[in-house]
């Protein structure tokens, strides 16, 4: 195996309470070192919490919570954070806002999904949109972390990103 470096993703919504969470989770789940995945959000109220039924979306999956918690996206524009190779939003609201201005310019892309958050109905409904959205991401991430490792410049990963979007 060569030393490729790590890559860093930073998974971006509103409030950082489920999609980016989810995100964050699962990419750190199958990216087995070579990806390393965080997550925030453009406006998270000071007491934002991860929803818990994204949480137990997550454990149900056997996928780790360890360490999850809600942050505001300033985090990662500070000098001292940690260099992002790629932004992906996975919210609409997120992706028309202003973003910060990423230490080193990454790529980015959209990956929009519906938010499992605003679900209506009985516990079980709700528990189901938390996983479908969790699968969704899931089926993307998984061809992201196929991307070759060698080659793959900024340009290269933007591009494998965005159209992972339409699939």
């Amino acid at each position: 195996m060569t030393d490729t470096p790590t890559i860093n993703v930073l998974f971006l919504c509103t409030h950082n309470s489920a999609r980016s969470i989810l995100a964050e989770a699962c990419l750190n789940f199958l990216g087995k070192g070579r990806f390393k995945a965080y997550s925030a959000g453009s406006s998270p109220s000071a007491t934002q919490q991860p929803n818990p039924l994204a949480l137990e979306a997550l454990r149900k999956a056997s996928i780790s919570t360890d360490g999850l918690h809600s942050k505001n996206w300033d985090v990662f524009a500070q000098p001292d954070a940690p260099h992002m190779d790629l932004v992906i939003t996975v919210c609409d609201n997120a992706a028309n806002e202003v973003c910060p201005v990423w230490p080193g310019q990454p790529a980015t892309a959209h990956w929009g999904y519906a938010d499992p958050s605003s679900t209506e109905g009985t516990a079980a409904e709700k528990a189901d949109a938390f996983m479908r959205t969790l699968l969704l991401l899931r089926r993307r991430l998984e061809l992201m972390v196929q991307l070759p490792e060698t080659g793959l410049d900024k340009l290269k990963l933007e591009r494998a990103v965005r159209e992972m979007a339409a699939q």
